[in-house]
């Protein structure tokens, strides 16, 4: 199959044809006639000046094609086609065009039998937007310790400042963070993946920003660059990447997240969002939390602030003084009742986040619990999986 490839078009339906755009691309992109104004894909080079000028954002549209749009066809337009499914599995969803990142992200959806579809009503991702050769710009607005100072695991929360780049991202995408310097043969570091802590809207509500949850690793290039920035300092974002690990937009669904460590961030953003669009609801989400104690799990604070009955919180630590060693899936276990409602449940959606020695004991859970309820869980999974209600991100 064909690489696909990214193409920039232009909302007729948004256009006010007041060719702003086309008078500020360098490229000599941009040409209009009577009816649409449109781009040639020939000459764009994502160079991005034409997005910030364009005062309805009808600029800001990207598809990923097969091969690119006509002139002709764009002049004919009075819609946007749809986003075609090009890719070969998962219902055709391109998560990266990278092939490194692409391959990332194909490893961590490799649990239990491979990558999910997205929800059937959740938005369309922009994927790609950012590329190693054009990285957007972030400025650090926010570094912040989650983990306890007794903690010996040093978990940020960081919160970058994107300015008038455009970065639309959603719940449950990635991006690509370059680390300075090259490695040991002398080669920039490729970027590495980091899964968005804030909801579409920004940590900060309508302004252009984001954030991140990243925990310092011994030895780790990217991960003790980015836990030693300091307010004000700029590091190079790529993506968003992902197309799959995505939040339903249906209020009914029901959501039960598993998680570890900073397997927590697209989770942070999935509650945000909910609390942010539908503040009301009751009893749809439900989020399973692991961690060593209190002080080594992230956001406990905030956490604890959130109504139990907006969000049912059922936290498992295994290294509480005087205490049971308990993982997430004894936590799964000992909640069967309930977690066999949201599996029989046919708005039910499973999300597993975190460390892949996490997976098996997961499964094993699910597995017994779906087996006391006579269910097929295979059946069930996999069934889940092609409707979009079953996704593993684990690394």
């Amino acid at each position: 199959m064909t690489q696909p490839i990214k193409q920039h078009l232009i909302d007729p339906e948004i256009c006010i044809r007041c060719y702003t755009c086309e008078m500020t691309c360098p490229r000599q992109a941009i040409e209009h006639d009577g009816t649409n104004v449109v781009v040639d894909a020939a000459k764009c080079n994502f160079c991005m000046d034409c997005i910030p000028v364009c005062p309805t954002g009808s600029i800001d549209e990207w598809r990923l094609v097969a091969e690119p749009h006509s002139l002709a066809d764009q002049y004919g337009w009075g819609e946007l086609p749809p986003q075609a499914e090009i890719g070969g599995d998962a219902g055709g969803a391109i998560e990266a065009l990278d092939a490194d990142v692409a391959a990332l992200l194909a490893k961590a959806h490799a649990g239990a039998g491979g990558r999910a579809r997205a929800p059937a009503s959740a938005a369309h991702p922009t994927v790609n937007l950012h590329t190693t050769a054009r990285p957007a710009e972030a400025v650090v607005q926010g570094n912040y310790r989650l983990t306890g100072e007794a903690s010996d695991s040093d978990v940020r929360h960081i919160i970058l400042d994107l300015g008038n780049q455009p970065f639309p991202v959603l719940e449950g995408q990635s991006v690509g963070v370059i680390a300075p310097g090259a490695d040991a043969l002398g080669r920039p570091h490729l970027p590495r993946l980091y899964s968005v802590s804030s909801p579409r809207d920004g940590e900060r509500p309508n302004f252009n920003n984001l954030s991140l949850t990243v925990k310092r690793e011994p030895g780790g290039v990217c991960s003790n660059h980015l836990c030693d920035l300091k307010h004000g300092e700029r590091l190079r974002l790529t993506g968003p990447f992902g197309a799959t690990f995505l939040m339903p937009s249906d209020p009914a669904a029901h959501l039960l997240m598993i998680c570890t460590g900073t397997g927590s961030a697209p989770f942070r953003a999935f509650t945000m969002r909910r609390q942010r669009e539908n503040p009301a609801l009751k009893g749809r989400l439900t989020l399973v939390f692991g961690a060593r104690t209190p002080s080594d799990l992230p956001y406990f604070g905030p956490l604890k602030k959130v109504p139990d009955s907006f969000l049912t919180k059922i936290f498992a630590f295994s290294r509480q003084p005087e205490q049971p060693k308990r993982y997430v899936q004894d936590q799964l276990r000992d909640h069967a009742d309930a977690v066999t409602a949201i599996l029989r449940n046919p708005d039910g959606h499973v999300y597993i986040c975190g460390l892949k020695a996490m997976e098996h004991g997961v499964e094993a859970a699910l597995s017994d619990i779906a087996r006391a309820a006579a269910l097929d869980w295979a059946g069930l999974r996999d069934r889940m999986r092609e409707e979009g209600r079953y996704h593993v991100e684990t690394y």
